[in-house]
């Protein structure tokens, strides 16, 4: 008698591992919804079309784009983590993901327990900018400058919480300055402000900083991605002078918990192929970046320690969204 149990528990467990097989290889059986929790137009809302395009292109299936704004990217993350985990609803969002985290202290779902990696698509870096009026050629020389003035630097930024306000704070942790941060309504204002003279320097994105550095109308000193930017040749990190100081604007894939392993495999497959797609490189490239394509663990592994990162610069300066 026991013996039969234990073969119609065997049986019931082979059946339970074929269909999840079978459900992998049959997927996509209808459209996913890949859900950009920014407005159209910008930077992740085209890079996930394009993606979505190859994916089409690929499985024969329509992947359709939502965008669900509000909250610094926090709504629409949280429609993508309360949906079904079927492997029909994708979230492609940014670093401000791992930002939210500590700079809100009330969020509605735990994005690191409630969320499944499955790809790093990309990598942008922040460039450290100033005006053509500030005397400094190097970040140690921008450095030095700051502590001379004494608190009268200031700094413009892309808004309260953001990587590129974060970036200042990092500066101002790291390299031990007193300069004043300047919130601006998006990378487009901050900019106008760098080249008006407005104020001294930025952590700007690499998109909005790269024209004005072209046409020199404000001087680039360093990237902020761990590794050298191929957007930026010849810019130093900023890791590289403060070991530690790394603030990468980088995009990302993510599953409701619980989706199958097999479906999060074949996506993330199908992320990699994609990524070497010549329209999808060139266009990372334009935005000033670095095409990546991880695996589901390397994410996972890196989404935490950008969490653990921005929470030690976020507790230290004190900053909330709340």
């Amino acid at each position: 008698m026991q013996s039969r149990r234990l073969l119609q528990c065997g049986a019931v467990a082979l059946g339970l591992l074929a269909g999840a097989a079978a459900q992998a290889q049959s997927w996509p059986v209808k459209p996913v919804r890949v859900i950009i929790p920014f407005a159209p137009g910008g930077g992740t809302d085209i890079q996930g079309r394009l993606l979505g395009k190859k994916f089409y292109e690929s499985m024969g299936q329509t992947f359709v784009v939502e965008n669900r704004t509000g909250a610094a990217g926090l709504i629409g993350a949280e429609v993508a983590a309360r949906s079904p985990a079927d492997g029909y609803t994708i979230l492609f969002t940014t670093a401000s993901l791992a930002v939210n985290v500590s700079l809100y202290k009330k969020i509605a779902f735990d994005p690191l327990k409630d969320l499944q990696p499955v790809s790093w698509i990309s990598s942008v870096p922040l460039v450290l900018v100033v005006h053509p009026s500030v005397p400094v050629k190097s970040p140690k020389e921008l450095v030095a400058l700051a502590k001379r003035e004494k608190g009268k630097m200031n700094a413009a930024h892309n808004g309260s919480g953001t990587t590129s306000h974060l970036s200042v704070e990092m500066l101002k942790q790291f390299a031990g300055v007193d300069v004043t941060p300047i919130p601006y309504k998006g990378g487009g204002p901050a900019i106008a402000a760098m080249v008006s003279g407005e104020t001294d320097f930025s952590f700007a994105t690499a998109l909005a900083a790269q024209p004005h550095i072209k046409a020199g109308k404000i001087k680039a000193l360093a990237v902020t991605t761990a590794k050298p930017s191929g957007a930026f040749p010849g810019l130093p990190t900023m890791h590289s002078l403060y070991p530690g100081f790394e603030s990468d604007n980088w995009y990302a894939m993510f599953y409701p918990t619980g989706t199958p392993k097999d479906i999060v495999a074949k996506l993330n497959s199908e992320i990699v192929k994609a990524l070497k797609a010549n329209d999808i490189r060139d266009f990372i490239v334009q935005e000033g970046g670095d095409p990546v394509g991880s695996s589901p663990g390397e994410l996972d592994a890196y989404f935490k320690r950008e969490v653990t990162k921005y929470g030690k610069i976020i507790k230290a300066g004190n900053i909330s969204a709340d």
